[in-house]
């Protein structure tokens, strides 16, 4: 892949359908012109996938160390920022032709961090009024967490992946590629940690299925292949919907809105109750729906 020049934007391959209004108009733009300012600089996509990092610590010093409610204010602007430079390292992976299976891992392994780190500082502030609760209930929304993003995260790329044919990071597993290299421990536990997010997301969305197989069988035949596509396209108009309402977007706006109401049990109790209500009404329906479009392809 050839890299872009200092003033080109590559276009975004997401096709607009998996994009909600502030990855379209906000997010992802903002951060097509930041990986077109680092192109010249040589600046890894990894090195920005660790400033997406630096900006979610950056989010929650603000949220637990600053005066309400300016810390409300000050948080959710990290966050935004967080959301752009998360975009920005895939987008300069794009640019310079870097973008590999690997760097999913090393942007998804920096998000978990950020989040972690973010959960452990609630919970301490937490620990005064609530002692011991909060450390558990910070326990159930982190483990929360870790299922709707998982999931989120998998619908997309499956979607990504059966209806335009873009690999993703089960994809490379399943062909041969190694996720867990030699050298420093951190690249042991990226390694590892691709590992469990593969385990998790087989568990909740098989990857040996009927859809999978049925586009396995039409491989090589086009058109077929594009027919198939089309038929998937058609019947996740809805269960999109579920997969952008389970993922970071709007849990940002939950977290800026529970420390505006002044603590983050509010989250924490968001993300064990209706988000967590969310997550098993999606995974149903992503059954069913999968249940209709294997018959409907096993049709012709």
């Amino acid at each position: 892949m050839a890299s872009a020049g200092a003033g080109e934007i590559l276009p975004r391959t997401r096709p607009k359908e998996l994009e909600d209004p502030l990855n379209l108009f906000v997010y992802h733009p903002l951060a097509a012109r930041l990986a077109v300012l680092l192109v010249p600089t040589g600046v890894s996509p990894n090195a920005v996938s660790l400033l997406s990092l630096v900006a979610l610590c950056c989010a929650t010093w603000a949220f637990v160390a600053l005066a309400w409610p300016v810390n409300a204010a000050v948080g959710l602007a990290f966050m935004l920022a967080w959301h752009v430079v998360d975009g920005a390292d895939g987008d300069l992976a794009r640019m310079t032709g870097r973008a590999s299976a690997t760097g999913e891992l090393v942007d998804g392994f920096c998000d978990y961090v950020g989040n972690i780190i973010m959960y452990v500082a609630f919970a301490a502030l937490l620990d005064d009024s609530l002692g011991g609760w909060a450390w558990a209930l910070a326990v159930g929304a982190g483990l929360s967490h870790i299922l709707q993003t998982n999931h989120s995260e998998t619908q997309r790329r499956l979607y990504w992946w059966r209806a335009y044919g873009v690999p993703w990071l089960r994809s490379a597993a399943a062909s041969g590629q190694k996720l867990i290299r030699g050298g420093s421990w951190i690249n042991w536990l990226i390694g590892w940690g691709g590992v469990l997010y593969i385990w998790l997301s087989n568990l909740m969305s098989p990857s040996d299925n009927p859809i999978d197989a049925a586009l396995a069988r039409a491989a090589g035949e086009r058109r077929e292949t594009e027919r198939m596509r089309a038929m998937i396209r058609r019947a996740s108009r809805t269960s999109l919907l579920l997969q952008k309402a389970l993922g970071a977007n709007p849990k940002t706006f939950v977290i800026a809105a529970a420390i505006a109401c002044g603590s983050p049990l509010y989250y924490f109790v968001a993300m064990i109750g209706p988000l967590n209500l969310l997550l098993v009404a999606s995974i149903v329906y992503h059954k069913r729906v999968d249940a209709r479009l294997a018959a409907a392809l096993s049709r012709g």
